[in-house]
């Protein structure tokens, strides 16, 4: 079991939202707290501290508390969100949720740890979801920056060099906000 002054919980908000129409994902509304919130609530009190990958409004989550970081390599989709969480993580490992997520499985860090001890990536019964993932750290900014180099923007690909096995939460869809639809259905305020 990994204890808490060992690990960040880097939560992946730095996208465009092209199929939102560009609504921030991580300030839609439910149960009247903005979505970044929700996310950190779930995972906060396991880890020593919390980052949040973004490249803009940075004042508005600092004004919730979060500590921010922007991509390093622009353009370089969530792989540069990786990189910015793993080059700013001071702790030995790193949990990253994606902002869109709409629901973190029970146990989901215990199962990750216990995965063999070099991390470790969530499938549900719709497949890989790439995003929820743990990390060792070191491993991670090694993986990022060769992957970053030949320009490799794929975060399976990397995960599959690195050896990180996938753990089956069977009976879960952990679903995810990409169209005004899907926020609409999951409760998001317009």
């Amino acid at each position: 079991m990994l204890q808490a002054a060992d690990l960040t919980l880097g939560i992946l908000a730095g996208g465009r939202a092209s199929r939102l129409g560009g609504r921030d994902k991580a300030w839609l509304v439910r149960d009247g707290q903005p979505q970044v919130r929700h996310v950190a609530a779930r995972l906060a009190d396991a880890c020593d501290s919390v980052l949040v990958s973004a490249n803009a409004r940075f004042e508005r989550y600092h004004a919730h508390g979060f500590r921010t970081v922007a991509d390093m390599t622009r353009d370089a989709g969530p792989i540069g969100g990786l990189e910015a969480l793993a080059d700013a993580c001071r702790t030995r490992w790193l949990l990253t949720v994606p902002i869109d997520v709409l629901q973190v499985p029970d146990r989901v860090l215990d199962r990750l740890a216990a995965a063999g001890g070099r991390g470790a990536v969530v499938e549900d019964d719709d497949g890989l979801q790439p995003l929820l993932a743990l990390y060792e750290i070191d491993a991670l900014r090694a993986a990022c920056a060769a992957a970053l180099a030949i320009g490799a923007f794929s975060v399976q690909a990397m995960q599959m060099r690195l050896g990180l096995p996938a753990v089956h939460f069977a009976g879960l869809r952990i679903g995810n906000i990409n169209t005004p639809e899907d926020a609409s259905s999951a409760g998001f305020l317009p």
